[in-house]
C-alpha cells in the first residue's frame, strides 16, 4: 500500500512533464533563416505582388536615369551660363560675342543671344538702332521658351513615377493581405503566426512604393525650382543684351548717309525753290 501511495505522485509527474514537452513543441518557434527578412519576404510573395516589385524596380532605374541626367545637364548649363556672362560683358562688339558663342553652347544663354543677334543683323545689319525692338524683344522670348522646352524633357515622368508609385505599392499591399486573409480562412488556423507571414509579405510593396516615390518627387520639386531660375537669368540676360545694343547704338558715329540719298535731296530742293519763268 506504502508503494502504492508513493507511485501516484511519480506517475503524475511524469505525466505533466510530458505534455509539458508536448506543448513546447506545438509552440516552438520557427527555425532562424541566415538570409534577411526582406529577401525572404521577396522570395514568399505572391504572383501580384512580384508584378508591382518588377514595375517599380524599372520606374526606380528610370526615374533615377532622368535624375542623373538632369542634374548633370543643369550643372553644366549653370557653368557655361557664368563663363558665357562674363565673356559677353567684357566683350567690345557683339560680333565678338557671335564668333565664340559654340563653346558656351549648353547654356541657354548662347539661344537668346543667337536669337537677338540675328534678328538685330537682319534688321539693321548689325549698326546703328533697331528698326523695331518689339521684334528683337519677341525672339528672345522664343528663345527663352525654345530652351526651356528642351531642359524640361522627360521631367514629366519624374512628376508620374513620385505620385503614381506609392498608389501602385499600396495595390500590392491589399492584394497581398486580401490573399493572406484567404488562406488564413482556407485553413482555419487563426492565429498570429498564420497571418503575420502573410501581411509583412504584402507590406513590402508599400515599402517599395515609397522608397521609389520619395527621390522622384524630390527630385522634381528641385529642377523645376532650378528651371524657373534659369527663365528668370534668360529673361534678365535679354534686357540685358537690349540695353547694350541700344546704348552702343546711341554712344556710336551717326551712320554714314547714302550719296545718292543726299545727291536727290538736293534736286528736290533746286527744284522746289526755282523761280518761275515768265
Amino acid at each position: 500500500m506504502e508503494r502504492y501511495r508513493l507511485m501516484m505522485p511519480l506517475s503524475a509527474l511524469a505525466l505533466t512533464l510530458h505534455l509539458f514537452r508536448q506543448t513546447e513543441d506545438l509552440v516552438a518557434p520557427p527555425p532562424v533563416s541566415n538570409t534577411p527578412a526582406i529577401v525572404e519576404m521577396v522570395k514568399n510573395s505572391g504572383p501580384i505582388a512580384d508584378t508591382v516589385l518588377v514595375i517599380l524596380l524599372i520606374a526606380s532605374l528610370y526615374s533615377w536615369s532622368i535624375i542623373l541626367s538632369k542634374w548633370s545637364g543643369f550643372r553644366r548649363a549653370q557653368k557655361q551660363s557664368a563663363r558665357f556672362l562674363r565673356a559677353f560683358r567684357k566683350a567690345t562688339s557683339l560680333r565678338e560675342i557671335a564668333s565664340v558663342s559654340d563653346q558656351f553652347r549648353p547654356s541657354p544663354l548662347v539661344n537668346v543671344f543667337n536669337e537677338i543677334h540675328d534678328e538685330y543683323q537682319r534688321q539693321s545689319g548689325g549698326r546703328g538702332l533697331p528698326r523695331n525692338p518689339i521684334a528683337l524683344e519677341r525672339a528672345a522670348q522664343t528663345a527663352a521658351s525654345e530652351a526651356l522646352s528642351k531642359m524640361e524633357a522627360r521631367m514629366a515622368w519624374l512628376a508620374t513615377i513620385g505620385s503614381t508609385s506609392t498608389f501602385l505599392g499600396l495595390f500590392g499591399t491589399v492584394m497581398g493581405i486580401i490573399d493572406a486573409f484567404h488562406n488564413l480562412g482556407t485553413a482555419g488556423a487563426a492565429t498570429l503566426r498564420a497571418v503575420a507571414p502573410g501581411v509583412s509579405e504584402a507590406l513590402i510593396t508599400t515599402a517599395a512604393g515609397i522608397a521609389v516615390a520619395v527621390p522622384a518627387y524630390f527630385a522634381y520639386n528641385l529642377f523645376t525650382a532650378r528651371l524657373r531660375e534659369f527663365a528668370a537669368r534668360m529673361d534678365d540676360f535679354a534686357r540685358e543684351m537690349l540695353n547694350a545694343i541700344e546704348n552702343a547704338a546711341m554712344s556710336g558715329p551717326p551712320p554714314e548717309a547714302d550719296p545718292r540719298r543726299l545727291r536727290d535731296a538736293r534736286t528736290e530742293t533746286r527744284t522746289e525753290f526755282r523761280p518761275e519763268l515768265r
